[in-house]
Parts: structure tokens; sequence; C-alpha cells
């Protein structure tokens, strides 16, 4: 059972309104959100219901058509000609693990900080070791990407995200593409970021992580934010018959 987030807490994420549309498909309708400092929110819901639309225009790697997003009380749109800045405070975990085959674990990881925060290659992989032990395979750190597992590998893409220093952290379904061995581990490398006080937004099917983990739960269908409560409420009471009819299914 997680500790409710004072409501006194600065927002970290705030959607108002937000909008998005493919040619005629309007995937986000007047989408409404607050994610709290520190506060981890889960996002659940049937494929194609806007889920992962929504986490992407909160780092502007999708421009949305309406509506406002602010972080940290900053509209994103201020940073419409350096998207890369966003991205330094908003760390994102995707399905598949994008990391450079060409390059080591700790390269991997060291490429964000020299490149983009300047810093020396020795500080560099000293942060890089920091978080490769965080997420517990510092062992692998002189490996090639093809050479661990997918959950390690996935370890690694939180450890590189991290190794920005982010102020918030989104996963898109990061354990979707392992074998079901694997995602316990990585869960687990989640959930000791979140008990370190991280802002997460986690869009996933696993709700057990989001039983345990969770402040907030959010229920999204078809472009809208259907249902949003706590754990404690959503699994036991959910209000909406559509937010009912899909834990009947996943539960």
């Amino acid at each position: 059972m997680v500790d409710a987030v004072s409501p006194d807490r600065p927002l970290a994420v705030e959607l108002r309104g937000v909008c998005k549309w493919y040619d005629e498909f309007q995937a986000l309708k007047d989408i409404d959100l607050q994610v709290r400092q520190g506060e981890r929110t889960v996002v659940c819901g049937p494929s194609g219901s806007g889920k992962s639309t929504m986490i992407r225009c909160i780092n502007r790697l999708e421009e949305h058509h309406g509506g406002e997003i602010r972080i940290n009380g900053e509209s994103v749109e201020l940073y419409e000609a350096r998207p890369h800045l966003i991205r330094q405070r908003v760390g994102m975990v995707f399905q598949q693990f994008n990391l450079f085959s060409h390059m080591t674990v700790v390269e991997n990881c060291c490429l964000g900080p020299i490149k983009a925060l300047k810093l020396g290659r020795a500080e560099a992989r000293e942060r890089a070791m920091h978080y490769l032990e965080k997420v517990r395979i510092p062992e692998q750190a002189d490996k090639y990407p093809s050479q661990l597992s997918g959950g390690q590998q996935q370890r690694v893409a939180i450890a590189r995200a991290l190794c920005m220093s982010p102020q918030i952290m989104l996963f898109d379904e990061p354990t979707s593409a392992l074998d079901p061995e694997m995602i316990q581990e990585v869960l687990e490398a989640m959930i000791a970021l979140a008990e370190d006080g991280m802002t997460m937004i986690c869009v996933t099917h696993e709700m057990g992580f989001a039983r345990t983990v969770a402040d907030s739960v959010v229920f999204m269908d078809r472009g809208e934010i259907v249902e949003q409560a706590p754990p404690s409420e959503f699994f036991t009471a959910p209000r909406s018959e559509r937010t009912r009819a899909f834990l009947d299914k996943i539960l």
C-alpha cells in the first residue's frame, strides 16, 4: 500500500484539454491529467486507447494539437525549437530497448551525458556505473547488448535514461516485449526507482505493479480518460462499467 501524495506538492506534469489528431482520427480527446512531484501514475487501457500517444506528447515525441501540456509549470511549447531540452528533464523507456548494438552497455549509458550534458568521459562513466548498479547489472557494463537477455537490455535502457538526471520518467509498456520470466526483474528495477521518489508515468498492463507502486491508476479508452483513482479504489470499486469490463478481462 503506497502513501497518498500530498496535494500540496507542486505539479510535475499537467495536461489541460489536450487533443491529438492523425488526419481525421482523433487519438486524444480533451485529456486532463495532473501528476505531482514524486507521484507514480499507472496508465492502462485497451490497445488503441491513446495511452502511448499521451505520454509521447508529454516529452514532445508527438505534437499535440489542442490544449496545454506543462512540465514543472512551464508549457512544453516554450521548447518548440529545442525539444531535446524537454527530453533531458523527462526521460523515457520504450517497449523496444533501442540500444546501440555497436556500443557496450556503459558506452550506451555515457553517450547522452557526454553529448547533451557535456560531461567528461570519466564523470559520465562514473554516473553510468552508478545507475547500472541501481538497476543491478554493473557486471554487464563492458558487454554488448546482443550478449544480454531482454530483461537485462531493458534495465540498461532504464539506466541510460537515468543518466540524463531526469526529473520525470515515462515508461511505455516497458515489459511488453519481454518473456514472462524476464518481466519481474524489470519491474523490480522500476519499483526501486519509485521508492527513490522519482515522478513516474507508466503505461502498462502489469496490474500487480499498479497495485504495489502506483499512487494513482488512470484508465483510458477511445482517446479519453474514463476513470482515475487510487489503486485501493480502482481495483475494488471502479465507478465506470467500461473500467469494470476491462478489469474483468485482465485480472
